[in-house]
């Protein structure tokens, strides 16, 4: 099958270009990325500084972004980074990145299952509600497992009203900062260059792209995309744009409430509840109430989305004999992946009891550990995919230099860049501070090293299995040199090495 050839009529696909992006922003989570990490970035990293680092990931994901969206254009808007990868860079790469992403992201989603469980269970102590962090887990499963389990675009819907209820109420703490202070509530200082390159530079860059996490898998949902070659490309550079610009204005008005001389020593003693604070004083005490709310719903909304995202994976490697075939199988009525949703479930639920189990912390531990992990296989892999797309233009791909080199040249020196940091920073980004925790990144490695391994197996004891891979995504170069070419044209792309 060639990319892009549908698996079902356009009629059948359920996912817009406004579904796709709900499902992306959801994943990057807006209110938890500015309850959690941003006040660490304000206290240990660049503090007033803290908006510009926002907007050079933003500016640096919109250039991965031109790069991933012609490869999505080529492939057909389907696969992730493995069909991306295996443009650019062939068949033993893909593998490697595939396997990587396969745990890169169950990681992040189970990081995210214990901050829900924690976060649920302590905003409902604080309402008079006590009830264990693990029968919050539990809850919060049930539900995602069962919305995982049925069409996407249902999953899309829920998740476009939590989006909207979770940047509404951001949106309005920023207004009313902006009401209070005027002018002064966006100071300009936050982008001087003596506080934007100041001390805790690294730490604030690496919060700020870490935000960012999800953004990228627009390109799982090719296959239940109405228009895959237009939607996904559209949605991946819309949810960039959109994500860093809230979050740039939103640290913004943090800083103009908090005071620019005032934001270091503010955040360090307040951390998590720095914006529940800042809501009470500039929303009341009923819109604090609302932020503590919101932020159970955008971690539940992370959740679905890693989630779904996870699945999508599991069920393109399985389709190439990469995992159990089971995997990939499409449920007949709802067409999803539903077994790899209901193994992605059971994978959480198992390691929710063994943290459980083991007396260990469900966000000091198991969400800082898990997701610090998937954080680190997600950014190398955004790196590896910026670098597949430089290198389309020894494959014949027509380009002009500056979207075809010089744009993805930039996306991957900040990627490259950022995943130095996310590493050398990976104690402060888990809050560990030494042990086996620390040496987690190598898990990455090897998953990558082992998938490469597997892969030059394949060519040499079973070729023809070897030369099957990613087909469903890409085709001969003869067939295809140009990718401007208009969406109803049949899409092939080139062949991997």
């Amino acid at each position: 099958m060639t990319a892009g050839s549908p698996s079902s009529s356009a009629s059948t696909r359920p996912l817009t270009t406004s579904h796709i992006v709900f499902l992306i922003v959801a994943a990057a989570a807006p209110l938890s990325a500015m309850v959690g990490t941003v006040p660490l970035a304000f206290a240990i990293g660049t503090a007033e500084g803290v908006p510009a680092a926002f907007l050079f990931a933003g500016v640096t994901l919109v250039c991965f972004s031109v790069g991933y969206t012609i490869s999505a254009r080529r492939t057909g808007g389907s696969g992730g980074f493995y069909a991306s990868i295996a443009d650019g860079l062939g068949r033993p790469a893909a593998v490697g990145s595939g396997w990587t992403a396969v745990v890169s992201y169950n990681c992040a989603t189970i990081g995210l299952v214990g901050a829900l469980g924690y976060f649920t269970s302590l905003v409902l102590s604080d309402h008079g509600v006590h009830l264990a962090w693990e029968w919050c887990c539990a809850i919060g499963l049930a539900l995602v497992a069962v919305l995982g389990y049925r069409d996407i675009a249902i999953s899309a819907r829920v998740l476009a009203v939590l989006m909207i209820s979770e940047i509404g109420i951001l949106a309005a703490l920023d207004v009313a900062v902006l009401a209070r202070h005027g002018v002064h509530a966006l100071p300009g200082s936050s982008f001087s260059w003596h506080a934007a390159t100041g001390p805790g530079l690294g730490v604030s860059l690496m919060f700020a792209f870490v935000s960012f996490i999800g953004f990228e898998s627009a390109a799982l949902y090719g296959k239940e995309a109405r228009n895959p070659r237009r939607s996904v490309p559209r949605a991946t550079c819309v949810a960039a744009v959109l994500i860093s610009g809230f979050y740039a204005l939103t640290s913004w008005a943090a800083v103009g409430a908090i005071g620019p001389g005032q934001v270091r020593e503010t955040a360090g003693k307040q951390l998590g509840d720095l914006f529940f604070n800042l809501g009470d004083d500039y929303l009341g005490a009923a819109g604090s109430s609302v932020l503590q709310i919101m932020l159970c719903s955008s971690l539940f909304a992370a959740t679905l989305a890693l989630h779904s995202a996870a699945n999508r994976y599991a069920q393109v490697m399985a389709d190439d004999g990469l995992l159990p075939a089971f995997l990939g199988r499409v449920h007949p009525r709802f067409g999803s992946p539903h077994l790899a949703g209901v193994a992605q479930v059971a994978m959480c639920a198992v390691a929710a009891v063994a943290f459980a189990a083991g007396g260990l912390d469900p966000y000091a531990n198991m969400t800082t550990s898990m997701l610090g992990l998937g954080t680190v296989g997600i950014v190398a892999l955004q790196a590896l995919s910026a670098l597949s797309a430089v290198a389309l233009r020894r494959k014949g791909t027509r380009l002009g230099w500056w979207r075809g080199t010089v744009v993805p040249l930039l996306g991957l020196a900040g990627l490259t860049a950022t995943l130095w940091l996310v590493v050398g920073n990976f104690d402060v980004l888990t809050g560990a501070t030494g042990g086996v925790v620390t040496r987690l990144p190598w898990v990455i490695v090897l998953v990558a090293v082992l998938g490469v391994l597997w892969a030059l197996r394949l060519r040499a004891v079973a070729p023809e299995r070897y030369r099957a891979l990613a087909t469903a995504y890409v085709a001969p170069d003869a067939d295809r040199t140009d990718i401007a070419a208009p969406a109803h044209a049949p899409a092939t792309v080139s062949e991997p090495t």
